[in-house]
């Protein structure tokens, strides 16, 4: 799987002549490619070049005879920094890459305006959605995720059910909206994807952690993402208590529906789903991790047979959930779930 998009930092001295020699002949060669100029002012002292192929794909290009805010480790002077979702050029082949984050912010800044504009021209639907649109920028205009991402929100409303795309993308815009998880953009935003095949299974997980993410924040926690444990694993969560410092570690995982897998009715498949994570990376943390089963996938009537069985799931604490596109979550306790989640779900 590729992943999401980076800059490319290209040492040296760049003029016109020479990027369209060395990056436009290139592309128009093998891809068809249209020259222009930027669609945006350019940070002071850059020149830059947009290339816009045949077949769709985009590149932008900008370069400065003097860097003076130059990614951690590497030197000043003359450079130049790509971006694109289109074929390489190979006199870039060898360049390092860096995220949105470790270029300097007006180049950063001045790229993500260029490619808002034309996600928007592609999907006008999602210029009502600025946050979404910002955080997922890395995929959405990825090299092979740009299509399958945009789809996952536009035609499968972001994993919900029964819900409208604006329904869907609305719960997470206002996920998104109090800016917790913005410094771990490139992190979480890859975890939606960047394959050219849509596999709404491991997109539909990847939106539940953010729903665990928007329901810790709600009950008042700090969240930190990605937490490595002496197993060798990840855990999804750390939730610290500001007013105490006390932390809890918390997995994520999403039953599908019944219709989606071989279990025979909702209540196993919450059961089966919730022991593959408890037979593997939990097992050794016993009662140290609290799981949350996030059923938003079911649909109501799956939910309402699991909400009333409230079936164990071979591990404790956990908490069994569903979110709706509202706002609204509700769920159950299995143990002593250590976070007091109260503020953000309804319990059943």
């Amino acid at each position: 799987m590729a992943q999401p998009l980076r800059f490319r930092r290209a040492p040296g001295r760049w003029s016109a002549d020479r990027v369209r020699s060395q990056l436009e002949r290139p592309l128009d060669d093998n891809l068809g490619a249209t020259a222009s100029d930027p669609w945006f002012v350019l940070p002071s002292g850059y020149e830059a070049r947009r290339f816009d192929m045949d077949d769709g794909s985009s590149a932008l290009f900008c370069w400065t005879d003097s860097d003076d805010d130059p990614p951690d480790g590497a030197d000043g002077g003359p450079v130049g920094y790509w971006i694109g979702n289109t074929e390489t050029p190979s006199e870039l082949w060898r360049t390092d890459k860096y995220g949105f984050d470790e270029v300097p912010y007006p180049v950063s800044r001045w790229a993500q305006r260029e490619l808002l504009a034309g996600l928007h021209d592609d999907e006008p639907w999602l210029a009502a959605y600025p946050h979404v649109s910002w955080f997922f920028l890395p995929v959405f205009c990825s090299k092979d995720g740009a299509e399958t991402t945009r789809a996952f929100f536009r035609d499968h409303a972001a994993g919900f059910p029964d819900a409208t795309r604006e329904e869907g993308t609305g719960f997470v815009e206002e996920t998104l909206r109090p800016g917790t998880l913005d410094d771990y953009r490139e992190l979480m935003a890859g975890k939606l994807g960047t394959s050219a095949s849509l596999d709404l299974v491991r997109m539909s997980a990847a939106i539940s952690e953010f729903t665990a993410a928007r329901i810790l924040t709600e009950a008042g926690y700090e969240v930190t993402p990605e937490i490595e444990v002496t197993t060798g694993h990840s855990l999804d969560y750390r939730a610290t208590d500001p007013d105490t410092g006390d932390a809890s570690l918390v997995e994520v995982t999403r039953p599908q529906p019944v219709s989606g897998r071989s279990a025979s009715d909702p209540v196993a498949a919450v059961r089966d789903t919730a022991e593959t994570k408890t037979s593997g990376q939990l097992e050794a943390h016993g009662g140290g991790v609290t799981l949350f089963v996030d059923c938003t996938s079911f649909p109501a009537d799956d939910w309402a047979a699991v909400r009333e069985a409230r079936p164990e799931v071979r591990h404790r604490p956990a908490v069994v959930l569903r979110a709706r596109p509202s706002g609204h979550v509700e769920g159950y306790r299995k143990g002593s779930v250590p976070l007091d989640l109260s503020a953000a779900i309804d319990w059943v």
